[in-house]
């Protein structure tokens, strides 16, 4: 991609991200929805363009139906259930993508990891249909991250880095869905927190699709 491209890109995301993280912090957090989409959906759009160029072909699909989860858990606010799954199916191309690349498929981990969250959900009490779809989900999401860091070059460092913050995304989510049983200084940084670590997860995921020759 042009490297006026790329500069452009990332402009444009900064610029979302100052604004909507000025609105959350200033209380105005339910006004920023369509500004937190439009930085998703401009992932969408550049991955696309590199793809075009010979970057990477599974990364697009992904942040295709990252921002089709993203309709129903941002904009819409409802179908739960179907955001989180359409969010393992994103994991599913990144495990792709991550074989293809020569790492193993850690089942061992996938499988101890859904084990062991949906026994702590079972524990707690809180083992609905929804929270333990979210549990192997979550055990996904952390194994990739894990993987991810266990490859070299640079686009690689990338991605590892944006699943990283994905992970801190979604635990800042999970804070913020238990309200009380925290204590309130968490969940007020959780509130933020979630859209602290998305947007620039999901640019790094979108950044490590770059041709390697342009990856720079």
């Amino acid at each position: 991609m042009h490297r006026s491209t790329v500069f452009l890109f990332l402009a444009l995301e900064a610029a979302l991200y100052t604004a909507f993280l000025t609105m959350d912090l200033t209380g105005l957090g339910a006004d920023s929805i369509w500004l937190k989409y439009a930085g998703i959906l401009l992932c969408v759009l550049v991955s696309c363009g590199a793809a075009l160029r010979s970057g990477d072909c599974l990364v697009p699909p992904a942040l295709a139906l990252t921002a089709l989860a993203d309709l129903f858990l941002l904009v819409l606010n409802r179908h739960y259930g179907i955001g989180v799954a359409i969010f393992l199916g994103v994991q599913i191309l990144y495990l792709i993508r991550l074989r293809r690349a020569g790492a193993g498929p850690a089942l061992w981990l996938r499988g101890a990891l859904a084990l062991a969250l949906g026994l702590a959900v079972c524990w707690t009490g809180l083992a609905t249909p929804l929270n333990l779809l979210c549990c192997l989900y979550f055990s996904q999401l952390l194994s990739n991250a894990c993987l991810a860091w266990t490859l070299r070059g640079r686009s690689w460092r990338r991605f590892a880095l944006g699943l990283t913050l994905f992970v801190g995304c979604d635990v800042c989510v999970g804070i913020f869905n238990l309200p009380g049983l925290l204590p309130d200084a968490l969940y007020q940084f959780a509130r933020v927190g979630m859209w602290l670590f998305y947007l620039p997860s999901q640019v790094l995921i979108t950044a490590s699709a770059f041709p390697v020759k342009e990856s720079s």
